[in-house]
């Protein structure tokens, strides 16, 4: 019986000396960052002047509050961040059902569908702003062509278009990474089901909603989840695209984050910004893996 339990406490030991690197790895590249940044949020930093320096307290975080572009910003992370998973979701969901189907050249149609997200985010978004410019572009010469508009227009250039123009282009690139996932689980749906719903009377339709969709119920929260927070604090994109601009008109909060870090220097302010946007994001982590656990133990 000791032989054993020496065994084991071996085998432990040995666990343990396996895990201490990657801990000591994830305590060095994520953890002390996010400690010094929580911690930084309540400092007093401004690189443009050394001589403002202290404990702030909440003071940081009632400046970030009281920004009068702030609210406007948050505004602008929700309809981003919600319009684009939706738009990918349901384009992810048609190409994967089409795909799906026993079509001729299939696999090379699976193939050309990953080429968007496999394209870098900063050479998607500057071919798609040569391709979106009103002098020289040529979505604007195709549109005048066929008659959709009068005269070329600046899709990211007015207030009214940029922010749904730079959705547009984040669907497109992003929706073959819920088409192969999706796909994944079409694949995985029981024929036998499928054939039995059919001999029972059931239509496209119910066999869709009642026996397909619940089957990718599971894999579709994940990947909307994963990219809720993706989304949200994606930044490259946008700022590649319009910068925030114009007017502010297609600033989100990571935008922001980047402003007073890397414009203003107010690392204070900056460091206060992206901590309510940690605590937001590991509340809505929290909540969904209680939910996921509740539902596993039903």
């Amino acid at each position: 019986m000791s032989g054993v339990t020496l065994r084991e406490k071996r085998i432990r030991m040995v666990a343990y000396y396996f895990v201490i690197p990657a801990l000591l790895f994830f305590i060095l590249l994520n953890a002390y960052p996010l400690i010094t940044v929580v911690w930084d949020s309540f400092q007093l930093i401004n690189m443009l002047n050394k001589a403002l320096s202290g404990f702030a307290g909440l003071s940081n975080y009632v400046a970030v509050l009281q920004n009068e572009n702030f609210q406007a910003a948050l505004r602008h992370t929700f309809v981003w961040t919600l319009l684009s998973v939706a738009g990918e979701y349901v384009f992810g969901l048609i190409t994967a059902l089409a795909l799906n189907q026993n079509i001729r050249c299939r696999a090379l149609f699976r193939g050309i569908i990953i080429i968007p997200w496999v394209v870098p985010i900063v050479i998607a978004g500057m071919t798609w702003t040569w391709m979106l410019d009103p002098n020289y572009g040529i979505i604007n010469y195709w549109l005048v062509k066929m008659g959709i508009i009068a005269q070329p227009y600046n899709w990211l250039g007015e207030m009214n278009t940029a922010l749904y123009t730079v959705i547009f282009v984040n669907i497109w690139r992003s929706f073959p990474f819920y088409t192969i996932s999706l796909l994944a689980g079409l694949q995985s749906v029981s024929k036998d089901i499928l054939e039995a719903a059919a001999i029972d009377g059931a239509g496209v339709r119910v066999r869709f909603f009642q026996v397909v969709l619940p089957q990718l119920k599971s894999i579709s929260l994940t990947i909307i989840f994963i990219h809720l927070i993706w989304t949200a604090i994606n930044f490259d994109f946008i700022w590649v695209m319009t910068e925030g601009g114009p007017l502010y008109a297609t600033e989100t909060l990571p935008i922001q984050i980047f402003r007073y870090a890397m414009q203003t220097y107010n690392f204070g302010y900056a460091s206060a910004l992206a901590s309510m946007m940690l605590g937001f994001m590991m509340t809505a982590f929290l909540l969904y893996y209680f939910m996921s656990v509740r539902k596993t133990n039903r």
